[in-house]
């Protein structure tokens, strides 16, 4: 909790004037039950000074004192008014005023609090989301997906939550509670230790729940993890679940996660909403032991009835002061569990630094790609790729086949350093990748993948993708891409709005504008992922060559299930279960790889178009 509440020192000057106005407020209202005592007691009544403190006399006789002096003056515009009766409309207007006074700094403090509470959970978010996108793949495989979303949304409302309740009830609570304790001491201080004595009770019952609360809040928000999950899936696939009727499948999916979900929340709301019923039974017990007492000393003579009704406003307030120190304990146990959570992905380090060069020297080799003696695993255990080497010059292309599940794409995600490799090294013009800076490592590549993101917003945009590009390298890479065709034929051309994931274009189109984004920046390494796999033979054709013949110097990954994508490529490997079984040209390989000519001739259709 203390990393999260280190981001107030930023409003500490905003904080300081919005408690003082706050508690000056409250101030104003603990003297409403004092002066309607005083009222009953000196101004409706006759005082009894045996009975009543030297103090209301004394204010009472000075305002009286005064009135008559006024009165005086104007008792010709004012004939028939007793001093009694414009002293009990002068008091009222005391109270009225001191209630306004108090409701209008409550109200300014309360907006002010909000936007505090405002500012410091965007400042929160802000940071989570960038230390979000800071994290490694690994990382983020490591909290998940639907976590890292939980985090970003659920625990940072419940900071935000906490810091705003805080701040209005933080300074209101002690100031009421307090207070209206010293207030009755010195009124009372018979009938102020019955409140004394139950007050111990209350902290006992509130320190136990929120001592049990807190992991149970720190379960809920797994738990809820785990439905963002199962909804995140349905969302992403409510294509194939319709087209496979599967929906009834998937509502029993997300009925388990709702009721393991409603459960958790049912026994810590069960747990955490048994405060206020035992806070009250206890302050109940104070107040009618109060009442009867007070009724007592007043039949005896040693109290007055003023001073009882303001004895039992001031337990009111203090009941309800003692209230909002139980939800402050509440929301605590809450927000630590979310505090926790936002910390561990605030202070996790990197998970990939940059290594020094004396730790992998650069080596003196042609420039271009090379895997030295690669092998990989993701979960430290079995390899996902094993063994691996090869090298391809600068401006080469370099095709990857293999099944499903082969380590094509984990070939790929290691030469951009999206996980480091197990044993061997990864070389990039003759640098280890390690030791190239994230930056200047991620600017040399363009990147389409089968399944990669469209945001909702124009091809332009999605094209440029917040770099400093124009529209005419948003035009060549479309045209390249062989988008530009199908662009020009929309109405709004460039400017046409994609809805999110680009649903209302093919998959076809919506691979051709991937592809466009990865050639608009001019990389030096160009990866296509299986990024033509709904693209027609003749598209698929027309769009190598132009890549071909408009990026030449350009080095060209291909990942592809079918072999004319790659049949063209200088170096081609072959992958099955993440070893290389063939390496060489299309031509080579048909001689030397069982498994490479296989597939070519399952697929004589697509080499005989090429």
């Amino acid at each position: 909790m203390r990393r999260i509440l280190a981001y107030l020192g930023k409003y500490k000057g905003e904080i300081s004037v919005t408690l003082s106005v706050k508690a000056l407020a409250t101030l104003i209202e603990l003297a409403l039950p004092y002066i309607m005592g005083l009222i009953i007691d000196c101004v409706v009544g006759t005082p009894d000074p045996e009975t009543v403190s030297e103090l209301k006399i004394s204010i009472v006789n000075g305002i009286e004192a005064l009135l008559v002096k006024t009165m005086a003056r104007f008792s010709d515009s004012i004939p028939g008014t007793t001093v009694k009766t414009v002293e009990i409309v002068v008091w009222a207007l005391i109270m009225i005023i001191c209630a306004g006074l108090g409701v209008l700094g409550n109200v300014w403090a309360n907006r002010r609090t909000s936007l505090v509470a405002r500012n410091v959970s965007e400042d929160c978010r802000n940071d989570l989301f960038v230390r979000t996108m800071w994290l490694s793949p690994a990382q983020t495989d490591a909290f998940t997906v639907p976590s890292l979303e939980s985090r970003l949304t659920t625990d940072t409302y419940n900071i935000h939550s906490f810091i705003n309740t805080t701040q209005r009830m933080g300074i209101r609570a002690p100031v009421l509670l307090f207070g209206g304790l010293a207030i009755t001491a010195l009124q009372d201080w018979r009938l102020t230790l019955i409140m004394v004595a139950v007050l111990p009770l209350i902290f006992i019952a509130v320190f136990f729940l929120t001592a049990k609360g807190l992991p149970l809040y720190t379960r809920v928000q797994k738990a809820v993890d785990g439905m963002i999950r199962v909804v995140r899936e349905d969302a992403e696939g409510i294509r194939v679940i319709k087209a496979l009727s599967k929906k009834k499948y998937e509502f029993r999916r997300y009925d388990e996660e709702n009721v393991r979900l409603a459960a958790i929340e049912r026994k810590t709301n069960i747990l955490m909403s048994s405060a206020n019923p035992a806070m009250t039974f206890f302050m109940n017990l104070g107040l009618v032991a109060v009442v009867m007492l007070g009724a007592v000393f007043v039949n005896r003579g040693v109290s007055t009835s003023g001073n009882i009704i303001s004895f039992i406003q001031y337990f009111t307030m203090i009941s309800g002061a003692m209230m909002a120190v139980t939800r402050l304990f509440v929301m605590w146990s809450k927000a630590s569990a979310s505090a926790r959570r936002i910390t561990e992905v605030l202070e996790t380090k990197a998970g990939l630094p940059v290594a020094s060069e004396e730790e992998f020297p650069a080596r003196k080799e042609e420039s271009g790609i090379v895997f030295d003696d690669v092998s990989f695993s993701y979960t430290g255990k079995a390899n996902v790729l094993e063994n691996i080497s090869f090298s391809v010059k600068k401006g080469q292309k370099l095709g990857v086949i293999g099944a499903t599940g082969s380590g094509k794409t984990t070939l790929t995600a290691l030469m951009m350093r999206f996980y480091d490799v197990s044993r061997g090294s990864v070389r990039i013009d003759g640098r280890d990748v390690r030791t190239i800076p994230e930056e200047e490592l991620h600017s040399m590549f363009g990147v389409a993948m089968q399944n990669d993101f469209i945001a909702a917003d124009t091809i332009e945009e999605n094209i440029i993708f917040g770099r400093n590009l124009t529209h005419e390298d948003a035009v060549r890479a479309a045209k390249i891409a062989q988008a530009n065709e199908f662009i020009e034929t929309l109405d709004e051309k460039y400017q046409y709005s994609l809805t999110s994931k680009g649903t209302n274009v093919s998959g076809g189109q919506r691979q051709r504008i991937l592809i466009s984004r990865a050639i608009a920046g001019s990389p030096q390494i160009l990866i296509l992922d299986d990024s033509s796999s709904a693209l027609d033979y003749r598209t698929d054709s027309l769009l190598r060559r132009a890549i071909a013949e408009e990026m030449k110097g350009v080095t060209t990954v291909t990942v592809a299930q079918r072999v004319s994508s790659v049949m063209s490529s200088d170096v081609i490997i072959v992958l099955d279960e993440g070893k290389i079984i063939g390496l060489g040209t299309h031509e080579q390989l048909m001689e030397s790889c069982p498994v490479y000519r296989e597939i070519s001739d399952s697929q004589m259709g697509g080499a005989f178009l090429e």
